[in-house]
């Protein structure tokens, strides 16, 4: 046979098989329905495990695990287009987003405003980008800052929550979970660290770099050829006061050009990070849910139940729908052996019909929190 031939074999086939899907599926909604008006549940651990079984079975062989990633597939597509017919209406998680999203006017200039660390901290850098006229709060601790806008002392907090070189900030990430704030903007700023001292010390007389521990991750190539000792502060501005402060000539501090200029330190050397692209993402909280006009990603948490296959359905549930996960971060549960909360940021607009089928169907979950929809600026 040509090869001609043999595709138009397969057409033929794919042409039953699209067949035979269009009357599994009109099955499938009969069952939802009867579902519906019966109190039964969706999901049918035990059916589809008998299913499972029998067609790998029939298919036996090579086929076996292919016929088993195939079954799967065409098993969650009919547990979502069940869960599509048992939801009616709107969820009372999608009334509350769009009424937030009602409500919320423009984006604010001015605010009170809290941050981790001291003035010239990336996230104060952050803050005057978001807000051009703002009155910052400072805290020595990431935690501070999720107090002080839970107890309403600040309308907004800003928190780092990922870098492009050293990763996620997973402090921040479990903190989300232990305080109920949510996110209303994010931004993406330039991190360019640089290697500060006090004048009159040049680069050879450093014996000790103090900086947060991010930014040593960060800069690692360019610590390890200097042979230098490392010390772990609680923020890069704080660290480079610290040198200002002291009175030793063998000390260096890694932080912005801005902490030079504030601090009255000297530039030993500029771009030492260990790729000229490293960015840092920062969130902004809010106690209330804060929607506003372009907001393009939502970011939630949730569990999968302790199964194979679960945390694939989760994201089946996107894939299925053109809705891209930006990003998946996974957190231990404090008191559970290996058991997983995952967050996660999907390019999506909650005005979307998609968007709102998906998050009805995830608030039916055993743990599931909306975090927040919002837009990233640069």
């Amino acid at each position: 046979m040509e090869l001609s031939e043999y595709r138009a074999k397969l057409d033929a086939i794919d042409d039953q098989m699209a067949a035979l899907f269009k009357e599994r599926m009109e099955t499938v909604k009969q069952v939802a329905d009867y579902k519906k008006a019966n109190g039964v549940p969706v999901m049918a651990a035990g059916r589809e495990r008998d299913i499972l079984y029998r067609v790998t079975g029939l298919a036996g062989g090579e086929l076996e695990e292919y016929t088993k990633i195939l079954w799967s597939t065409l098993l969650e597509l009919s547990r979502d287009y069940q869960e599509n017919r048992l939801t009616t209406g709107e969820s009372p998680l999608c009334r509350d987003i769009l009424a937030a999203a009602e409500r919320t006017g423009q984006f604010p200039t001015r605010a009170v405003v809290a941050c981790q660390g001291i003035e010239g901290a990336y996230s104060q850098i952050a803050c005057d980008k978001l807000f051009p006229l703002s009155q910052i709060m400072y805290f020595g601790r990431f935690e501070g800052v999720f107090r002080a806008v839970e107890a309403g002392m600040c309308r907004y907090g800003i928190l780092p929550i990922e870098n492009s070189s050293a990763g996620s900030v997973t402090e921040v990430y479990d903190l989300m979970e232990k305080y109920n704030c949510k996110i209303v903007r994010s931004l993406k700023l330039k991190v360019e660290h640089c290697l500060l001292a006090k004048p009159g010390v040049s680069l050879r007389d450093v014996k000790e770099v103090v900086a947060h521990e991010q930014a040593l991750d960060q800069c690692g190539d360019f610590l390890k050829s200097s042979g230098v000792k490392i010390t772990v502060f609680s923020n890069n501005a704080a660290a480079a006061k610290y040198v200002s402060e002291s009175q030793r000539t063998d000390l260096a501090a890694i932080a912005s050009v801005n902490c030079a200029d504030f601090y009255g330190l000297r530039v030993l050397s500029d771009h030492i990070a260990n790729s000229d692209h490293n960015y840092t993402r920062f969130i902004c909280i809010s106690k209330t849910m804060e929607i506003y006009e372009g907001a393009d990603r939502i970011t939630f948490v949730t569990s999968a139940s302790h199964r194979p296959g679960s945390l694939y359905s989760l994201i089946a549930k996107f894939a299925t729908r053109g809705l891209n996960i930006s990003k998946l971060e996974s957190r231990p549960i404090p008191g559970k052996d290996f058991e997983f909360r995952f967050y996660f940021d999907v390019e999506a607009s909650v005005k979307s019909k998609d968007t709102q089928t998906v998050l009805s169907q995830l608030e039916k979950e055993d743990f599931f929190t909306f975090l927040g929809a919002y837009s990233e600026v640069f």
